[in-house]
């Protein structure tokens, strides 16, 4: 098989003066991960390394860069699935901590548990050599300023602040094996309230991989993403409809049905990509070949 991979840097409507850092970051997660697909990296390790090139990035809401809670504390949630044997790792409500990914992925090899949450994930984390950051060395100043202009609206509602910011992150891999494998990472939305937890983490939701239908993630609002189970839902199409049609069948059933914005990316076992949003624009990249394609999508 040719190696793919597709990433995304959150749908929403992205002001145009953040366009270029977007497409930047998106751009330099497959330019670094997709020469090693083709050297033999499998799916799985290409999409937890694009993912951690994606929380390093201060322009998107995961890892550095991710919004603060109603208390003002960073929570991170994370998740990552093979398609190969269905197996994945789940974590959510983690403090501080630079690539959520990466644990969720030490989580996937664990013998007794497949999701931690809050104070058992970091205990799980820390007995793993992850360390726990300050809080400074993940927080922007752009980040803290939106914090402070919102903590004491009473008007503010995660809907709003939905529809203002939502920079979760994801890859989707095909590796030269033909196996696939998906990964998403995110800081939640802004002021959530204290141990939120949305789609992103969960298996299904926020991301699924399955060899015989194809892999997605997914980025929006993760309750209404919840509902309809869309990323599950997009790769259940896939045979039926390709890539292309079934990401853009799943956001129609998540308008109608989940009452719902947000976007996807998937791959086929064949290779082929698919990609859509109901929001003004996504951010996305995805190898072709040896090169890279990264843009803004514009709805």
């Amino acid at each position: 098989m040719e190696p793919k991979i597709i990433v995304h840097g959150g749908a929403w409507d992205i002001p145009d003066e953040h366009v270029s850092d977007h497409v930047k970051g998106v751009h330099h997660a497959v330019e670094t991960v997709a020469p090693l697909l083709r050297q033999g990296m499998t799916a799985l390790e290409a999409v937890e390394r694009a993912v951690n090139l994606l929380e390093e990035d201060p322009t998107f809401d995961a890892g550095r860069g991710a919004f603060l809670n109603a208390e003002g504390n960073i929570e991170l949630d994370a998740m990552i699935m093979d398609g190969e044997s269905l197996d994945f790792g789940c974590v959510a409500a983690m403090r501080n901590l630079l690539h959520p990914v990466s644990v969720a992925r030490k989580v996937m090899d664990s013998k007794d548990f497949r999701f931690l949450v809050g104070e058992g994930a970091m205990r799980f984390a820390m007995n793993n050599g992850f360390s726990e950051l300050p809080p400074e060395e993940l927080l922007t100043e752009r980040e803290l300023t939106f914090f402070h202009s919102i903590k004491n609206d009473q008007s503010f509602s995660q809907i709003e602040a939905f529809s203002g910011r939502s920079d979760t992150v994801g890859a989707v891999a095909l590796d030269e094996n033909g196996n696939l494998a998906c990964a998403t990472s995110t800081g939640g939305t802004p002021r959530k309230h204290p141990g939120r937890v949305g789609d992103s983490p969960v298996i299904g939701s926020g991301g699924y991989a399955d060899n015989e239908t194809g892999a997605a993630s997914s980025t929006g609002y993760g309750e209404t993403i919840m509902r309809v189970v869309l990323c599950k839902t997009a790769c259940d199409l896939i045979p039926d409809r390709g890539p292309a049609e079934a990401a853009n069948r799943a956001l129609e059933i998540l308008h109608r049905k989940g009452k719902g914005y947000g976007g996807l990316i998937c791959i086929s076992p064949e290779g082929n990509y698919g990609f859509a949003h109901n929001t003004p624009r996504m951010a996305y990249a995805l190898a072709q070949g040896h090169d890279v394609r990264a843009d803004i999508s514009v709805k």
